[in-house]
């Protein structure tokens, strides 16, 4: 009898379970899952070798901010898409980047227990997402781009003409192979 009762009592939790968690995921909106995939393309993009550099420097181009800006919120332990995210939230508060407490605040509510999604954190501070995924999105599809032309640049490297010794009179100098 005892094990019967367990045992709906585990189902009945179980139950419990799988039916919060369809509500949880349902609670973000399609702004913020556009903004989390933009988020984590950064985080990829910044994973790749030279990655972390024009990561940064379209962080730093799209919000105006120096490197010591997006390195301290690095230090923070924030990947770069929390990063393009943290600055385009401040970004939309009073005072803007130019108030640390702004970021402050949006990292605590980030890092905090429970941690906050972006949604959430928008939400508490009167804030739209939209601006901020936008663009999360810009600098994600731009380090796309750069990633696209660097390698279509090494591509072309190891197809590069060759040079000639001695050019003959009226032959250039590179030969194209």
């Amino acid at each position: 009898m005892k094990t019967t009762s367990t045992s709906a009592f585990l189902l009945a939790a179980a139950l419990l379970c799988a039916a919060a968690a369809p509500a949880s995921a349902q609670e973000r909106s399609k702004e913020e899952l556009q903004l989390q995939a933009s988020a984590a393309e950064l985080d990829k993009s910044a994973a790749r070798p030279g990655g972390e550099q024009r990561v940064a420097h379209k962080i730093k181009a799209q919000f105006g901010v120096d490197g010591a800006r997006v390195l301290g919120l690095h230090y923070k332990e924030l990947h770069y898409g929390e990063i393009a995210v943290v600055l385009g939230l401040a970004q939309g508060m009073p005072g803007g980047l130019k108030k640390d407490e702004n970021l402050h605040k949006i990292v605590a509510l980030r890092q905090g227990t429970p941690e906050a999604s972006w949604g959430r954190i928008a939400k508490e501070l009167g804030l739209k997402l939209g601006p901020a995924a936008v663009k999360v999105r810009n600098i994600a599809s731009e380090v796309h781009r750069l990633e696209r032309a660097s390698k279509a640049r090494k591509e072309t490297g190891k197809h590069k003409e060759k040079k000639t010794a001695v050019p003959e009179k009226g032959e250039s100098r590179v030969r194209a192979e």
